[in-house]
């Protein structure tokens, strides 16, 4: 519910400065957190996952993110993101040191993302000025989307709420008002949604089930073409490892020397050393999260 017009500035939180909200124009709104809500303990986990995420898809630039609010503003990390996790490479600047720079680099990155995410503009939670502003609240809302885009086995804290201070510039004057905001959803419904999807794969006819391994088969040939190679029939060509292991270095970024695999495996022996050796480059990216025997052949 909206409060009284805004006569105090004082009533501000700290790090809101007066003359920002000064100079809002007729119409506009800007959201402020909460000094409180900073202080929550699932969303400071939060923005640690989110971190470490960012960091490991990275490391390989050797790049570090320490605060998501001051390293991410300028575009920089977004379109690393982006080449890494989406293979989007754009004609922007590697480092932008003006201002005006900066923001086109930003511009450019959040329209290719949304593309990625196929995501329209009016239903995002984030801007331009948004992040170009180093507007927290605003990036967590990005950063989520993109994980759970991109990597949706990311165990990010589940049901993150925080207070926002919502202040309007009408005709009349300033006006606020507070509410609660949701940045991640509720786990027990997201965990019932993956259990449900499964269980209704299980049950699909032949017809639908073969309808999947088309798509996964349509993805993994998009990831492969690079190299030449491509996916016919999955049931087999993933038996001897060889395309699993191409494909996860694919991935991840990489290009496993190939003495540490049998390119063209001969024996039962050589394609379950492929297989483990495949496994174990999933767990160590983290994105195999439940056993898996590499024996099986189903």
């Amino acid at each position: 519910m909206e409060s009284e017009c805004i006569y105090n500035l004082l009533q501000l939180p700290a790090n809101v400065e007066p003359r920002a909200v000064e100079e809002l124009v007729q119409g506009e709104k800007k959201k402020y957190l909460q000094p409180d809500s900073r202080k929550n303990p699932k969303f400071q986990e939060l923005q640690k996952v989110l971190m470490e995420w960012i960091n490991g898809a990275l490391f390989r630039e050797h790049i570090v993110v320490q605060n998501l609010e001051e390293d991410l503003f300028d575009g920089l990390i977004l379109h690393h993101l982006l080449q890494k996790l989406a293979a989007v490479s754009l004609e922007v600047e590697e480092i932008a040191l003006t201002a005006g720079s900066q923001k086109r680099k930003v511009t450019l990155v959040l329209d290719a993302l949304g593309r990625c995410l196929q995501l329209e503009e009016s239903a995002a939670k984030w801007n331009v000025e948004s992040i170009f502003n180093k507007d927290l609240l605003a990036t967590l809302h990005l950063l989520v989307a993109m994980a759970q885009h991109f990597q949706p086995d990311l165990a990010l804290p589940a049901d993150v709420q925080v207070e926002v201070l919502t202040i309007e510039s009408t005709k009349n004057g300033l006006k606020s008002g507070k509410s609660v905001e949701q940045i991640t959803g509720c786990k027990d419904s997201d965990q019932q949604s993956k259990v449900d999807v499964f269980d209704e794969l299980f049950k699909l006819a032949p017809e639908k089930v073969n309808a999947v391994k088309e798509a996964i088969m349509d993805f993994a040939n998009k990831k492969m073409e690079r190299l030449g190679l491509s996916v016919k029939n999955i049931d087999t060509q993933f038996a001897d490892g060889v395309i699993l292991i191409l494909l996860i270095g694919q991935l991840e970024g990489y290009f496993l020397n190939l003495k540490d695999f049998f390119l063209n495996p001969s024996s039962p022996a050589e394609m379950l050393h492929n297989v483990n050796l495949a496994m174990d480059l999933l767990k160590e990216a983290d994105l195999l999260k439940y056993p898996v025997n590499p024996e099986a052949k189903h």
